[in-house]
């Protein structure tokens, strides 16, 4: 009986003992260490690829852009090629010059005095850079913030002037201003901006001022401010990024406004430098090609260098308004 128990009781333990801990530890130790290895390999792979893929699309989006860019530049830049291109080069057909010539610069501003109607132009479009995005903002803030009965009828209103083509209203409001003794004077083409600034304007500000929090008001409001007070010291300062936009708005089309200075101004005095240009080339037929294009290029390098200067606000200020509206 003893070796009966013994035998039962130790034999198995034996086997069993080597069964479960020698042959898994065989088995599991490589599969532990291989595996991890080879993950990582197959991920490095796949990254490589991945930064393989972004820099050929990356390329070829640099690529596509330069080429766009230089398509769009190439009138600007053959129109400065055209400005100092000797007259019979000109007339010849040549697209680049061979030799450079300043006369059609010196004859813009000393036989059409060119300074006298950009000083003029200066005028209406500083007044108008100034008065719109405020007196738009001023609208847009009652819309926004303020609770006042109809208030959503005459805004509907508003944004119904949108569909009136503006050439529609130019014999009124020349009969009207005429009457008013305002032509050869800069106040039909600055004083109805203060009067809302368009509805365009009026609602871009709206949506935008309905995206900041109403607590900065409310805060202001016990404080004992005003309505007034409040948009010009709280609300106004937070639309930095949409009064720039509505600004250089103004600036480009007060800059190349051509049309309404042709029916007010009959002094040439008065005149701005948009319709000079237009008169110069259209009307009178300028007789110098260079003199044409030197205008051309005089109109063009002042909105240029707005726009490279503020593009990176321009640009955050639509995708503000956006996220914002």
């Amino acid at each position: 009986m003893k070796n009966t128990y013994l035998t039962e009781n130790t034999a198995p333990t034996e086997n069993s003992v080597l069964t479960e801990s020698a042959a898994p530890a065989e088995h599991a130790v490589p599969t532990e260490n291989a595996a991890p290895g080879g993950h990582a390999a197959l991920s490095n792979e796949r990254n490589r690829s991945a930064r393989r893929q972004q820099l050929t699309v990356r390329i070829f989006q640099y690529i596509l852009l330069t080429v766009l860019a230089v398509f769009l530049c190439l009138p600007f830049l053959f129109m400065v090629f055209q400005s100092v291109m000797p007259e019979p080069q000109f007339q010849a057909g040549q697209i680049l010059p061979t030799s450079f010539t300043g006369l059609g610069y010196v004859k813009l501003f000393s036989e059409h005095n060119y300074l006298t109607y950009f000083l003029n132009t200066l005028v209406i479009v500083g007044f108008n850079v100034i008065a719109m995005p405020l007196a738009s903002s001023f609208c847009a803030y009652s819309f926004a913030r303020l609770k006042w009965r109809g208030k959503e009828l005459v805004f509907a209103c508003v944004l119904s002037t949108l569909m009136i083509p503006g050439v529609v209203t130019q014999i009124p409001l020349f009969l009207m201003f005429s009457s008013w003794g305002w032509t050869n004077t800069p106040w039909p083409l600055t004083i109805p901006t203060l009067f809302g600034g368009g509805a365009i304007n009026i609602f871009l500000f709206r949506q935008f001022m309905r995206g900041i929090p109403m607590e900065l008001e409310e805060a202001a409001k016990i404080d004992g401010a005003n309505a007034f007070r409040r948009w010009f010291s709280i609300t106004l300062p937070l639309c930095v990024p949409i009064l720039l936009f509505v600004a250089v708005g103004a600036f480009g089309s007060s800059w190349g406004d051509y049309f309404q200075p042709m029916f007010y101004f009959t002094d040439p005095k008065k005149f701005t430098l948009a319709y000079t240009v237009y008169k110069i080339v259209v009307l009178d037929g300028v007789k110098v090609n260079s003199v044409a294009m030197a205008a051309g290029v005089f109109m063009s390098v002042l909105p240029a260098l707005v726009f490279f200067l503020l593009q990176r606000k321009l640009i955050d200020g639509i995708m503000v308004g956006a996220v914002k509206g």
